[in-house]
């Protein structure tokens, strides 16, 4: 991937780690109402005043609908108790903020893409970000934010129509919500040019391995009771797509990472239960509108049966791919001209023998 290292990591979830009966919990190891921001004018104004914006046709181009997708989100921060299933986002959230606190400056003001409830302003400081801006397709889940020490201001915006000045932030983040926009080549450009030069995007989001567990249980038990299959999982993108989009996007000192978090559930039904709860259904335009009762008891069977614990528990895995990019600025550190070198590679070989003759 060139500039992209990658590196791998899982994080398991044991089944008798519980939030009520039969329940998994995932924990981190370690406020201001909603407005919207600048004037816009165009297509990006439409796109902010309904944040479907112009990703809402089906087609290639978009495979998700955005609308469908704002109202999951929505629906999920208005449940009883939306932090019951936010363990996962939590976590991550942890993560990015880790990274932001291996940079050793402090950042005056700040972008979250697709905060949701704040996921990573709970992790962060005030000595570490100053003021934090949170950007999600989903009012409620910005008006259901979870407490933090940072300054924050809500705006209702789209992640590809991003409704800021160019050159405004010092840092961007974002935490698992990039994989539902429809272009994301186009949401990679607007956050780097929303960036400050040698300002920082430090991003998460899923990949192609996840939930591999549901996807292949629920396409053997069509097969089986239906004769085919629709997919119920999301596409993901893959590893290898990133570092080339990053720097299409302008972005340069890639580095990209992946790692897996396994959580254990009590059977396919809580998984899925705990996917709507997130936010986190399907929302392709090719999604099968249903599943028949017969064909959902018999992926329950099947993911018990392949992949089943010794304990009665099923796992699924949620792969993440975490990523950096900075802008360029004169200031930053660049490779030497090509043929600048003064020393061989192949004089290495030769290292022992020249130590040798210096302490004679």
């Amino acid at each position: 991937m060139g500039a992209a290292a990658v590196g791998g990591a899982a994080a398991v979830v044991g089944a008798r780690a519980l939030r009520g009966p039969g329940r998994p919990v995932l924990r981190a190891g370690w406020g201001g109402g909603c407005r919207r921001l600048w004037a816009l004018s165009g297509r990006a104004a439409a796109a902010a005043s309904s944040p479907a914006g112009a990703s809402s046709g089906s087609g290639a181009l978009s495979p998700f609908d955005r609308r469908l997708k704002r109202k999951q989100k929505n629906w999920a921060a208005l449940q009883a108790e939306p932090a019951k299933c936010d363990y996962l986002r939590e976590e991550v959230g942890g993560r990015i903020a880790d990274r932001v606190f291996d940079i050793t400056r402090t950042f005056p003001l700040a972008l979250d893409v697709g905060s949701g409830r704040g996921y990573i302003a709970q992790h962060l400081t005030k000595e570490t970000v100053e003021k934090l801006i949170q950007v999600d397709i989903a009012e409620n889940a910005l008006k259901n934010a979870v407490e933090s020490e940072i300054p924050t201001v809500s705006v209702v915006a789209d992640e590809e129509f991003l409704p800021f000045k160019e050159d405004t932030f010092d840092l961007v983040v974002s935490s698992l919500s990039l994989h539902w926009v429809n272009d994301l080549p186009k949401a990679f450009r607007e956050i780097h040019q929303v960036l400050k030069p040698d300002g920082v995007f430090i991003g998460a989001m899923f990949g192609g391995d996840t939930l591999y567990e549901l996807r292949c249980s629920l396409q053997l038990a069509e097969l089986e009771r239906e004769g085919g299959f629709s997919p119920h999982v999301s596409p993901f993108t893959a590893v290898s797509d990133l570092g080339h989009l990053l720097s299409g996007a302008g972005f340069n000192t890639l580095t990209v990472d992946t790692d897996e978090i396994q959580v254990n559930y009590p059977g396919l039904f809580e998984v899925m239960e705990d996917l709507q709860g997130m936010g986190e259904s399907n929302c392709s335009w090719n999604r099968k509108p249903l599943l028949h009762r017969e064909t959902m008891l018999a992926a329950a069977a099947i993911y018990r049966e392949m992949y089943g614990n010794s304990d009665g528990s099923v796992p699924a895995t949620f792969q993440v791919y975490y990523m950096i990019g900075w802008k360029f600025h004169e200031s930053q550190a660049r490779p030497a001209q090509r043929g600048s070198a003064t020393v061989s590679f192949g004089d290495l070989a030769k290292i022992d023998e020249l130590r040798s003759r210096g302490k004679k």
